[in-house]
């Protein structure tokens, strides 16, 4: 039997703002969600706008390999 594609896979969203100041002593860390999209509705890459934890703001959270 052929093995079939799946159309939807897992995607981690990491904040763009975080990774572009760096870590700082204040942060613990960065912020990442993990989703799903479809592959064939949108083949780019994901950005959300999502709420960031460490920045204490909503901020855009792109697409980052895994």
């Amino acid at each position: 039997m052929a093995k079939r594609k799946d159309v939807r896979n897992g995607v981690i969203l990491e904040c763009t703002s975080c990774v572009r100041n760096g870590v700082n002593k204040e942060s613990r860390g960065i912020s990442r969600y993990i989703t799903q999209k479809n592959r064939h509705n949108t083949p780019s890459r994901l950005e959300l706008k999502k709420f960031c934890r460490y920045c204490h703001k909503h901020t855009i959270h792109g697409e980052i390999k895994k």
